[in-house]
């Protein structure tokens, strides 16, 4: 994927906001609700600019899973960095050094970015948010899988040098489909119910001609009034399950998730409609 990043991930350079899922409707931005600025305790809202080609975004994989599953960290599953970056061109050797003897000094990463990058991410003060192996050009993921903590390290890329800094480290957050059944076996256990957090993203007039216990009612289309809250209403630790009509706009909102810190998504696969077919005949189709 560091083909891409800057040219840093691997395949053909991609927008920045291309990286990290997006949410769309026809009758919405969510990208517009998403931006905020990065705060001191690492809640990370994906900027909206441009990805740098050194990231890239791989297809979805068929299986349940869509995390990449590369190379596990001690005792879990694979990490993902929080990095924030600067690029240089290549022949810019005194720049270069220049930067670094500032840093060296005490100065900011980030504000360095802002005035003398040549990479997208100098918008957002050079914060590529949080990557995973895969998303990076080998070079730039190797650097920063190394990198200790907070500490800035150079690397060379076919894009030029970049001086980056891995600010946090976490679990891997993973989007997986759950099946219908499998959601019914969980359902029938009250203290299922009873902490289990159940997000039903369709609109008001779909659930009343059909709905399932326990799922609390978040119409994609006022996203606008509940998405800005959604990590004080629910915790982004625990287990997270999102059903729409047939999962298309539930995997939205289950990407959309993931981009907000939550660990771990569940999407119904097939929706509710795939639920009455092959599980419960009672609840209603349309």
């Amino acid at each position: 994927m560091l083909r891409a990043i800057c040219g840093v991930r691997v395949g053909v350079a991609t927008p920045k906001h291309c990286l990290l899922p997006s949410i769309i409707s026809s009758s919405l931005n969510i990208h517009t609700l998403t931006r905020t600025t990065f705060s001191r305790t690492f809640r990370f809202h994906p900027p909206s600019i441009p990805l740098p080609p050194f990231l890239s975004l791989l297809p979805p994989k068929a299986a349940a899973s869509y995390g990449t599953g590369s190379s596990g960290a001690e005792g879990g599953r694979p990490r993902e960095l929080l990095v924030q970056h600067l690029l240089v061109k290549e022949d810019d050797q005194k720049l270069l050094l220049d930067l670094q003897q500032k840093i060296s000094s005490g100065e900011d990463l980030s504000d360095l970015a802002v005035e003398h990058s040549v990479c997208p991410s100098k918008e957002e003060g050079g914060m590529l948010g949080w990557v995973k192996k895969g998303q990076m050009v080998p070079e730039f993921e190797e650097a920063a899988f190394s990198a200790p903590l907070h500490k800035v390290v150079r690397c060379k890329t076919k894009f030029g040098w970049h001086l980056l800094q891995v600010l946090s480290e976490r679990e891997e957050s993973i989007l997986q489909d759950i099946q219908p059944l499998e959601l019914h076996g969980k359902i029938q256990d009250p203290s299922f119910l009873e902490e289990a957090q159940l997000i039903d993203v369709r609109e008001p007039e779909e659930v009343a001609k059909a709905s399932l216990p326990g799922f609390t009612v978040l119409p994609l289309q006022q996203f606008g009034s509940w998405g800005p809250e959604i990590t004080t209403k629910f915790d982004s630790q625990k287990d997270i399950y999102v059903m729409c009509h047939h999962g298309m706009r539930s995997l939205q909102v289950a990407k959309w998730l993931l981009s907000q810190g939550f660990r771990k998504v569940y999407n119904l696969s097939g929706g509710i409609h795939a639920y009455a077919v092959q599980v419960d005949p009672s609840v209603p189709t349309y």
